[in-house]
């Protein structure tokens, strides 16, 4: 059912009470919809019991259901639950509607879940269509939620059977509707950009309420020249807005999105939805976030969760916040999901964020307004900077349970990459912005991580965390370019290193596939033993007295304390795409550890002066006008 055809059903009525006594019969729909209740996903890749559990003889589409004679439906999933405690804290809507057209006889009953996951039925419907299509709405208040607990629907049949479809749960309408305007930043993932483009565009009801969709293409391999996009471009008309940039990062490519919209005539007031390229879309993510934010009482920044790609039923983190002192991120939150299959456990305790990150993210117009823009940081933490400096001019971040996209699983990627340098070099800056940031401890605690590096033969990570504290010192100065600079730099200079590289695991320089035998590590040291352990390592790496044959270890046990026992090893990388050649450098690990040596001097002396430094620099390089000089206007 298209767009038009959705908007033109007229309610004819249905039959039954709502828990406050209260008619059901022939309520017009003229409320705006809070979500769908979809009863398949987009892709054949996601299980459909993410949106609904059946019993019975059940013929399960994207929009419609239909049961056959004594069975049940139940949107008790992770996209079918209505986040009731979260719509109670942050907006004024005080009572949600489920509305359905309905075909056929049977029962429609709205559940309740309290922060224990106890269920409790708040409201029933008995459907009777008498042969002819109904719209039936069952009410129910959005009250005792505080600290947790949801709503779902349970559809079922006795005798007959029953079609239901368009379900949805609408609230009153708020004073304002704002619009969003959907910004996707893309380098060089054509094909990724434009599917995702494509399943936006592919479902008119997510994208009835969406007034502009924003590509930011800063890559050389254009979204452009792809046929799918020009498909896409056509049908989109006017709404597509196709910007091409040089190669600013994410920080770079969102902020244009925001630049764009914030500053122009075309959206005012709008919502600022971004989606990144690389995501299995979930479009009616776009309409639940959109719809929260314009019912927040105060503006709020709006998070989807994210899923893993490769196991798509599970969530990564359901709310994150960060240790800015340690410089830690994606750290979870007590009682949200993490890596847990969505298909056997719900959240039902209600949490706050610290912040939310952008592969799916809406922040309000007025936010930019009050806030300011994004640092000009290229990646990494730029979404963090962001949450924690709105937080702080009194913002909060809500990450709403049932809004999310697929995204590709973090676990799967290597940490020993070039991005690493932005990962610490930009915790470092927003340390020193929102916390007062130790340099003494701070510089123990890389110490420590730089020892590690160089005892498992890591020299280019090792190398890449002396650049990122020589850099972050250099002050904000260095962010004049956006990070065009830094991104060069750091990938040509980690090059330099032979264990970045990644081989054919059987095609390895100078090895056999013969010549290495798996050698699995063994148990973790305490954690009292650790110094001993490392101390131990460093003395026999100075000294060489190692195997030298080379031997394979696992991604999973490529452990510091168990690499380190050896002068040549072949790691498997995490994305478990190829391997990695470790092989003990003296010299080359004695220079490291001079040059890391005097920059963690300098951190531990030099933090309280550039901290201020980055604190004074803040208005300007967050300013309208600086991000404008960036992209040439």
């Amino acid at each position: 059912m298209d767009k038009a055809e959705f908007a033109a059903i007229e309610p004819t009525g249905g039959v039954g009470t709502a828990a406050d006594g209260s008619s059901v019969t022939g309520r017009p729909a003229t409320r705006p919809t809070a979500q769908r209740a979809l009863f398949a996903g987009p892709s054949p890749l996601v299980s459909d019991d993410m949106y609904v559990t059946v019993k019975g003889t059940v013929d399960r589409e994207r929009t419609r259901v239909r049961l056959g004679r004594r069975s049940r439906v139940e949107t008790d999933t992770y996209f079918g639950r209505f986040p009731a405690s979260y719509w109670q804290r942050w907006t004024a809507v005080t009572e949600v509607e489920f509305v359905a057209e309905v075909d056929g006889d049977g029962r429609i009953e709205l559940v309740a879940t309290d922060a224990r996951g106890r269920r409790r039925i708040v409201a029933t419907t008995t459907v009777s269509s008498n042969g002819a299509p109904a719209t039936v709405t069952v009410s129910t208040p959005i009250d005792r939620f505080v600290d947790g607990g949801a709503l779902f629907a349970r559809i079922s049949t006795g005798s007959g059977e029953l079609a239901v479809e368009n379900a949805r749960w609408t609230v009153p309408a708020p004073k304002s509707l704002r619009p969003a305007a959907v910004v996707i930043c893309t380098f060089n993932r054509a094909d990724d950009c434009a599917a995702t483009l494509a399943a936006m565009a592919d479902d008119p009801i997510a994208l009835a309420d969406v007034q502009s969709v924003y590509v930011i293409d800063q890559g050389t391999d254009r979204v452009e020249t792809r046929q799918e996009f020009q498909r896409v471009a056509s049908e989109l008309g006017d709404k597509l807005v196709y910007i091409t940039q040089p190669n600013l990062g994410g920080a770079g490519g969102f902020t244009r999105g925001l630049y764009e919209v914030a500053g122009s005539a075309r959206n005012p007031g709008a919502n600022i939805v971004f989606m990144d390229d690389d995501v299995l879309c979930e479009p009616e993510a776009v309409v639940r976030l959109n719809m929260f934010a314009n019912c927040t009482v105060e503006p709020a920044i709006v998070g989807a969760q994210m899923l893993y790609l490769l196991h798509p039923d599970r969530v990564h983190v359901g709310a994150e916040v960060a240790d800015l002192q340690r410089l830690q991120a994606g750290l979870e939150v007590k009682n949200a999901l993490a890596d847990k299959s969505t298909l056997k456990k719900q959240q039902d305790i209600r949490v706050d964020a610290g912040y939310n990150g952008w592969w799916s993210c809406l922040i309000p117009s007025e936010v930019v307004e009050k806030v300011g823009y994004p640092l000009p940081l290229f990646f990494q933490w730029d979404d963090i900077e962001y949450g924690y400096r709105s937080r702080a001019n009194g913002v909060a971040t809500v990450t709403l349970p049932g809004a999310a996209v697929w995204h590709a699983d973090f676990a799967w990627k290597d940490w020993d990459e070039w991005h690493r340098y932005f990962n610490l070099r930009n915790a470092m800056i927003t340390a020193a912005l929102h916390t007062e940031l130790d340099g003494k401890a701070l510089a123990k605690q890389l110490r420590t991580d730089l020892f590690r590096y160089l005892v498992s033969m890591q020299y280019g990570m090792a190398f890449t965390l002396i650049k990122a504290v020589e850099d972050f010192l250099r002050g904000p100065e260095f962010l004049h370019d956006g990070g065009m600079e830094a991104a060069a730099a750091i990938r040509r200079e980690r090059a330099e290193y032979g264990e970045t590289i990644r081989h054919n695991a059987n095609n390895v320089p100078g090895l056999r596939p013969a010549d290495m035998f798996i050698t699995p590590a063994g148990p973790h040291p305490r954690k009292s033993l650790e110094w001993a352990v490392l101390a131990k390592r460093i003395v026999n790496q100075w000294r060489g007295r190692l195997p030298a044959h080379p031997v394979a270890i696992p991604s999973s046990d490529a452990h510091w304390w168990h690499v380190s026992l050896f002068s040549h090893a072949v790691v498997t990388d995490a994305s478990q795409e190829g391997v990695r050649v470790r092989k003990r450098d003296k010299e080359r690990a004695v220079a490291l550890l001079r040059r890391g040596v005097r920059a963690l001097q300098a951190l531990k002396k030099e933090t309280p002066a550039v901290s201020l430094r980055y604190r004074e620099a803040m208005p300007q390089l967050t300013s309208r006008e600086n991000w404008a000089r960036l992209y040439g206007k």
